[in-house]
C-alpha cells in the first residue's frame, strides 16, 4: 500500500472564483521549499484546468486530482 503523501501546508480556497484560487495557489508554491507538497481545496469549477495548467507551466508536479461533491483537491509538489 503506498504512502499517504503529507502536504506541508494547505490552501482554502472553497468559495473563491477565477482567478483567486490561482493567485493564491502561485503565492503559497513560492513559500514552500523543494521537494515539499502543497494542498488546495477549491469549489470553483474553472480551478481544475487552472491549477493543471498552472503546475505544467511552473514545472511543478501535481500528484493528485480528486473531485469529492464538487470539492477539488489537487496535491502540487514543488519541484524548482
Amino acid at each position: 500500500m503506498a504512502e499517504a503523501i503529507k502536504p506541508k501546508k494547505t490552501l482554502d480556497c472553497v468559495g473563491l472564483y477565477c482567478p483567486e484560487p490561482l493567485f493564491q495557489t502561485r503565492e503559497q508554491i513560492d513559500s514552500i521549499e523543494v521537494g515539499d507538497v502543497l494542498e488546495v481545496l477549491a469549489d470553483d469549477p474553472a480551478a481544475e484546468e487552472d491549477l493543471k495548467r498552472f503546475a505544467k507551466r511552473t514545472g511543478n508536479e501535481l500528484l493528485e486530482l480528486e473531485n469529492k461533491e464538487g470539492t477539488l483537491r489537487f496535491l502540487i509538489k514543488k519541484m524548482k
